[in-house]
């Protein structure tokens, strides 16, 4: 899948994601591995990150999202750290990143 983002992150990603879910109960676990393009408060460039997250239903538990070390490029070259999803009552998704820009060796 293709998502777009909008905010304090611009671009987009490419996301290959899978799950084992129940449509019926809203039980299950998703992983997802992205490819991200844009900028990330004004730094240009790539990185990939890697999150999941189980539900019973009403809840996200063992929820797991980090960046990919080594994959920046650009600007984010370096960029090294972790974040969360946030769902919004309508539904809405919001992602953030707590990281960190610097050289890796």
């Amino acid at each position: 899948m293709e998502k777009h983002y909008e905010g304090e992150v611009v671009g987009r990603s490419a996301t290959l994601f899978t799950a084992a879910f129940d449509q019926a109960t809203g039980v299950g676990t998703y992983v997802a591995m992205e490819s991200s393009e844009g900028s990330l408060h004004g730094c240009g460039g790539a990185f990939d990150f890697a999150h999941s997250a189980t539900t019973s239903g009403s809840d996200r538990t063992a929820e797991f999202f980090t960046i990919v070390p080594s994959s920046g490029t650009g600007e984010l070259s370096g960029i090294s750290g972790a974040g969360g999803t946030a769902i919004d009552a309508d539904g809405t998704h919001r992602i953030w990143f707590d990281y960190e820009l610097g050289e890796l060796s």
